[in-house]
């Protein structure tokens, strides 16, 4: 089983994983603020995970860059797609870990993409979580060491908890202008203005029936410069914030149809499929590295 390290400060408490280096677990007191899930049991629905090269999806696991098609091992086996990456499912290694009750704790995990079907680029990634009366931050930073340029795009995916049972009658607010609308097949099939459609709350409202699996962009960020991404319900409220300027898109998913608790809220660099489509993609040329905090905190 893979090492699990403990972070505390003041009434806060995460538990990280060398698996995936995934947050595993996180509370405000007696409040859980994320779907966690047992240390030797099967990860559901990429709880907590990072998301990288790529978060959310490469279409028919195909792209071309550079000139060169490259085809990914399929991980989405009903819709054909790569899924979310390719370090949401393998052993990290805690290489940093300080523990200071009282104030801060960190810990530092690392993880090195070697060249692999579909993905032939070397890239050095570290994870630093951060744990302190402010919330958790996560920075996660990609440097290339290989010789030749990669695509690359990454995110986290936790899923928040804003109480127990059905999130309909959680509220939500998301300060996004624009929406990915997608087909059959959860692959981008246009950008449109949330004003007037299901999937506007810029306003904070309850969820309702709105069945959510989508991508925002056009975050509006507040006088400090983070987008901010809350819930509230009947255990309080939870937010996630980051730089949108270096996290432009967010995906939500609201996890009721799935059999899940909790909604997921992604920031991400890239939206779904950007290795096709080139938007909003990242690339890293030999020596170049990229870096993308978010922080999850109590409201």
């Amino acid at each position: 089983m893979s090492r699990q390290f403990t972070l505390r400060s003041g009434a806060m408490v995460a538990e990280v994983t060398e698996r995936a280096a995934a947050l595993r677990g996180f509370r405000h007191g007696d409040r859980d603020l994320v779907t966690g899930w047992p240390a030797d049991g099967p990860i559901p629905f990429y709880s907590g995970t990072l998301l990288a090269p790529w978060p959310n999806r490469v279409g028919g696991a195909v792209y071309a860059f550079e000139g060169e098609t490259h085809r990914l091992p399929v991980n989405e086996k009903d819709r054909g797609h790569a899924l979310h990456g390719l370090v949401a499912d393998v052993t990290w290694q805690a290489v940093e870990w300080l523990q200071a009750e009282d104030e801060h704790a960190f810990l530092r995990l690392a993880h090195t993409v070697t060249p692999s079907p579909g993905y032939p680029f070397t890239l050095a990634l570290q994870a630093v979580y951060t744990l302190t009366p402010a919330g958790l931050t996560t920075t996660l930073t990609a440097e290339n060491t290989g010789d030749r340029p990669a695509p690359y795009g990454c995110g986290p995916h936790p899923w928040l908890l804003a109480g127990d049972g059905p999130v309909g009658p959680w509220e939500l607010e998301l300060p996004a202008g624009q929406v990915l609308l997608t087909d059959e097949l959860l692959l981008p099939r246009n950008l449109a203005e949330v004003a007037g459609t299901p999937y506007d709350f810029r306003a904070p409202r309850p969820v309702g029936a709105t069945a959510l699996d989508h991508a925002f962009t056009a975050l509006v960020p507040d006088r400090v410069g983070m987008a901010r991404v809350r819930l509230r319900g009947p255990a309080g409220g939870v937010e996630v914030s980051w730089d949108p300027a270096v996290l432009p898109w967010v995906q939500v998913c609201t996890g009721d149809g799935l059999g899940h608790a909790g909604i997921a809220v992604e920031p991400m660099t890239c939206p779904p499929d950007a290795f096709n489509s080139g938007t909003d993609l990242v690339v890293l040329y030999p020596g170049d590295k990229h870096e993308a905090s978010w922080t999850i905190s109590v409201v």
